[in-house]
C-alpha cells in the first residue's frame, strides 16, 4: 500500500513538472517598445499607436507574442536612461529602443545622446535582453555639423553592441500624407506604414533570439 502511495506522489509529481514545463513553453514572447511619444502613440485612439499595431501585425503572421508601450512624450535619452531599469520588466526577451528624436529636437549635443544610448544598450546587455536599435534622422535645418554627428549614432552603437539596426523608425513615413497636423507624429495611417516597414526586422529579431535560447 506505501508503494502505491509513493508511486501515485510521483506520478502527480511528474504531471505537474510537466504541466509547468508546458506552461512555460506556452508563455507569449514578450517585447517592449521603450521610446518617446513616437512609441507612446501621442495624439492616437487606444488601439492605433505603434506597439498595438506590431503586435497584431505579428500575431496575424503566427507570432505569439505581447508588445508592450514603454513610451514616454517627451521622453529624451536622459531621460530613458532614468527609467531603463524599471520600465523594462525582468522577462522582457527584446527591446525595440527608439530614443533620440527629442534629443535632436532641443539640439542636445550628439554626444550626450550617445552615451545614453551607449549606457543603456550596456545595461540591456547586462541583462541578457536583446536589443533593436531604432534609428532617427537629424534635421537638415539643425546644420552638416550635428546632422553627420547625430546620425551616424544609431550605426556605431549598433556594431559596438553587434545588435540589430533599423536605420530610420519613420521610414515610409517622411514625405507622405501620415502626419498629424503638427507635422511631427505619425497618424493612423503612418503608423500603419511604419509597422509594415519595421515588421521584416522585428521578425528577424524574434527569431534570433529563439535561436539562441
Amino acid at each position: 500500500m506505501a508503494f502505491k502511495h509513493t508511486l501515485a506522489a510521483a506520478f502527480i509529481l511528474f504531471l505537474g513538472i510537466c504541466g509547468a514545463i508546458s506552461s512555460a513553453r506556452a508563455e507569449p514572447f514578450k517585447i517592449v517598445g521603450f521610446g518617446d511619444s513616437l512609441m507612446a502613440g501621442f495624439g492616437l485612439g487606444p488601439d492605433e499607436g505603434f506597439t498595438q499595431k506590431l503586435e497584431a501585425a505579428l500575431r496575424a503572421k503566427g507570432h505569439d507574442v505581447t508588445v508592450a508601450n514603454a513610451g514616454v512624450s517627451g521622453d529624451t535619452s536622459s531621460g530613458g536612461l532614468s527609467r531603463l531599469d524599471w520600465s523594462v520588466p525582468d522577462g522582457t526577451q527584446l527591446v525595440i529602443l527608439e530614443l533620440g528624436a527629442n534629443d535632436m529636437l532641443r539640439g542636445v549635443s550628439p554626444d550626450i545622446t550617445r552615451k545614453n544610448l551607449d549606457a543603456m544598450l550596456a545595461k540591456l546587455k547586462q541583462r541578457k535582453i536583446a536589443v533593436l536599435l531604432a534609428g532617427m534622422r537629424a534635421a537638415p535645418n539643425l546644420g552638416a555639423d550635428y546632422q553627420n554627428g547625430f546620425d551616424a549614432i544609431f550605426p556605431k552603437l549598433a556594431e559596438k553592441y553587434g545588435v540589430p539596426l533599423y536605420p530610420f523608425f519613420l521610414d515610409g513615413v517622411a514625405g507622405e500624407p501620415a502626419f498629424q497636423l503638427d507635422g511631427l507624429h505619425p497618424n493612423a495611417r503612418g503608423v500603419d506604414l511604419m509597422v509594415e516597414r519595421i515588421l521584416p526586422a522585428v521578425e528577424k529579431a524574434i527569431t534570433a533570439v529563439q535561436d539562441n535560447s
